[in-house]
């Protein structure tokens, strides 16, 4: 049965969680799940723009939301509320609608959505089938993934709460095109990438359920790219991830911070286990180092102008 959350005086309230895959795995992947297909809606509703950030969903107050999405006149937005645990639509000319967020399959979850979408006025469709999954279910058949342990969504976003501050705190220290610190259903991962201002050579795609052209666009540019993932079967624990696109040479035997970082040679990426920044002293210190080290990899190697792209003074108040 699920559990409620720990109250705030509890010992289990903490500013950084524990999450242990092996304990919320099957409600990872139900809300991996449910996240796409509110994605694929902001998607579907969205123009296009570069590196797909147009589909991605943002860490709030309460949990997650698609941001505004224009709908002709009107506009609507929706939300993950993992406190309250519900899925709430809103829309600009005052209506509402609301969804428990519980045990139910996928295919309920997504029977429900928009049924209320078209009550409220938005006949929406979307590709009803999820992207980088290898043997991906589409949604109204999907009845395997019907978990939710609210105690375990709600550390999930507790946990992306601190990750967003800290990224956005890396993220201003970089004058260059940046990305928005951003959550993409794709992978389930929170995400900001710098850009180098060069080229990058074509991505060669393989992505499951991902078409090409969709990688190539994303990677057109050189990258260095940091964030974090809660896990899967092939890496059954959460984790703070950094690689650069394209590799330059070198970057897999950099020395970067802290010691317990390293390079994962399946996955390409610097991977820093999330016990280890949860169970330091200091971990905004041990996560910023990670982020800034891994930078420096990638940014000194592949030769980039960091002058021209860092900041090196910040403003005062004014």
């Amino acid at each position: 049965m699920p559990r409620s959350p720990s109250p705030r005086n509890s010992p289990g309230h903490r500013v950084w969680p524990d999450l242990p895959f092996d304990e919320w795995k099957e409600t990872c992947a139900t809300l991996h799940m449910w996240s796409q297909i509110v994605g694929k809606i902001r998607l579907v509703q969205s123009p296009w723009l570069n590196h797909s950030w147009h589909v991605s969903l943002y860490v709030t107050a309460r949990g997650l939301t698609t941001s505004l999405i224009p709908d002709g006149s009107r506009a609507f937005q929706i939300d993950f509320d993992f406190i309250d645990h519900c899925l709430q639509i809103r829309t600009s000319d005052a209506m509402t609608r609301s969804m428990a967020l519980q045990a139910r399959s996928v295919a309920d979850f997504y029977r429900e959505l928009f049924a209320h979408l078209a009550d409220l006025g938005f006949p929406i469709r979307i590709h009803a089938k999820p992207n980088e999954i290898i043997d991906a279910i589409p949604f109204e058949q999907d009845h395997v993934h019907a978990s939710y342990d609210a105690e375990y969504a709600n550390r999930f976003w507790r946990l992306l709460l601190q990750a967003d501050r800290v990224f956005k705190q890396f993220r201003a220290g970089f004058i260059g095109k940046c990305s928005p610190v951003h959550f993409f259903w794709g992978g389930f991962d929170l995400a900001v990438t710098r850009f180098s201002g060069a080229e990058a050579p074509g991505h060669p795609g393989g992505i499951p359920n991902c078409p090409d052209w969709i990688m190539r666009e994303a990677y057109s540019h050189e990258v260095s790219s940091c964030g974090f993932w809660p896990g899967n079967d092939a890496m059954p624990y959460p984790a703070f991830y950094a690689y650069a696109y394209p590799e330059p040479p070198g970057f897999s035997s950099a020395r970067v911070l802290p010691d317990k970082a390293a390079y994962d040679t399946t996955f390409r990426e610097f991977i820093l286990p999330y016990d280890v920044v949860r169970q330091a002293s200091s971990p905004d210190g041990v996560l910023l180092d990670f982020l800034q080290s891994t930078y420096n990899a990638a940014a000194n190697l592949g030769k980039w102008n960091r002058t021209a792209v860092e900041r090196t003074a910040f403003p005062t108040l004014i």
